[in-house]
C-alpha cells in the first residue's frame, strides 16, 4: 500500500489525559495502512503525551496495545493529588513499560520533546546520528539517557508534575520539564530534521499532525488548601499549551507551506465536552477517543493519497 518515494511524518501533539482522542485518530489511520505505524512512517515526534504514544508506536506497538496502557493508568495518574503522587506513578508507568528496551529497539526515526528547565531551551531526544544538526562526532542516543527518563521528562507538566533530573553520558544531570512549554506542537521540530538534518526535499514529504482537540474549559469546582491556590495556575497552563500549539501550526503553515500536510484537531463547543489535561473520568475519556475515530473521517481521503501505492 505504501508509496516508498514519499518520506512521511507522524507528528503527536501534548495534551495529558486528552491523548485518548490522539488514539482515536491512529486507531483508523492503523486500520487504513493494515500493518503497524512504524512501518508506515520515517519519522515520529511527540511531546508530552504524544511522546508516550510515539514512543511506544516507534518500538512497534499497535494502537490497541496502547490505549490498553492508557485505560489502565492515565486515570490513576492523574487523580494522584500532589505533584510527586503524579510524577511517582508516571515513574512506574514508564519504568514498567520501557525496562526492557534500550534505543536499538526502535523501529522507525523518534523525536522526543522535553524543556530544560535551567537552560530555558528545547532539548530533543533523537536516536539517529543522521537526525542531530551538529557535533555528530559525539551523538549520543538520547544524550546516553533511558528511554523511560526521556519520556517521563517530555511529560513533566511542572508544577502539576515534579522536574525531571536525567542524568546523561557526559556525567552530568539535566533538569528537564513538559515538552510542551517549548514545543506542545512538535511538526516543526520534525520538519526541521527531515529537510535540513536528513536532507529530505521538501515535495517529497508528507505529515500527519494530530492533536487531542480543543474543547471548553471544564467547571471548577471549589477545593480546599492547596489545590484553591493552583486552579487558576493550572487554567494558566491549560491556556499556554493551547496558545503554544496554535502558533506552532501558523508558523508551520509560513515556513512550510509547500510541504503536504494534514493536521487533525477537532474543535468542539458543546458544554459537555468540557475537559482538561487532567480529566481522570473514564466515561468523559471514552468519550475523547470515540471522537478522535470520527475525526479521522474529515480527512480520510487526503490521508489516502499519502499512503496510495503507485502502480
Amino acid at each position: 500500500m505504501t508509496d516508498d518515494s514519499k518520506f512521511r511524518v507522524l507528528s503527536l501533539d501534548g495534551g495529558g489525559a486528552k491523548g485518548f482522542y490522539t488514539l482515536g485518530v491512529l486507531k483508523e489511520l492503523e486500520g487504513m495502512t493494515g500493518a503497524p505505524l512504524c512501518e508506515h512512517f520515517h519519522l515520529i515526534y511527540g511531546t508530552s503525551t504524544g511522546a508516550i504514544i510515539a514512543t511506544l508506536l516507534c518500538l512497534g506497538r499497535s494502537v490497541d496495545e496502547i490505549l490498553d496502557h492508557y485505560r489502565n493508568h492515565v486515570v490513576t495518574i492523574m487523580a494522584r493529588l500532589w505533584p510527586w503522587e503524579k510524577s511517582a506513578e508516571l515513574a512506574k508507568l514508564a519504568n514498567t513499560i520501557f525496562a526492557d528496551h534500550t534505543v536499538t529497539d526502535f523501529k522507525t526515526r523518534i523525536g522526543i520533546v522535553a524543556t530544560r528547565w535551567r537552560e530555558e531551551r528545547p532539548m530533543i531526544f533523537k536516536a539517529d546520528v543522521n537526525q542531530a544538526f551538529g557535533t555528530k562526532g559525539t551523538f549520543q542516543p538520547f544524550f546516553g539517557a533511558s528511554i523511560s527518563d526521556a519520556v517521563q521528562a517530555s511529560c513533566s507538566a511542572f508544577p502539576f508534575f515534579s522536574k525531571k533530573q536525567v542524568p546523561i553520558s557526559d556525567g552530568s544531570t539535566v533538569t528537564l520539564i513538559d515538552g510542551g512549554y517549548c514545543a506542545n506542537n512538535p511538526t516543526l521540530y520534525a520538519l526541521a530534521d527531515a529537510t535540513v538534518s536528513l536532507k529530505i526535499e521538501p515535495d517529497r514529504i508528507r505529515v500527519v499532525s494530530i492533536g487531542v482537540g480543543e474543547y471548553p474549559a471544564p467547571r471548577r469546582m471549589h477545593k480546599p488548601s492547596y489545590w484553591a491556590s493552583k486552579l487558576p495556575l493550572a487554567d494558566l497552563l491549560q491556556k499556554t499549551m493551547e496558545v503554544n500549539t496554535r502558533s506552532m501550526d501558523q508558523l508551520r503553515m509560513v515556513l512550510f507551506k509547500d510541504i503536504a500536510t494534514v493536521r487533525v484537531s477537532n474543535a468542539y463547543t458543546q458544554p459537555d465536552m468540557a475537559t482538561d489535561m487532567f480529566e481522570h473520568d473514564h466515561r468523559k475519556l471514552d468519550v475523547l477517543w470515540q471522537r478522535g475515530r470520527q475525526s479521522f473521517s474529515e480527512h480520510e481521503a487526503k490521508l489516502r493519497e499519502f499512503f496510495l501505492q503507485v502502480m
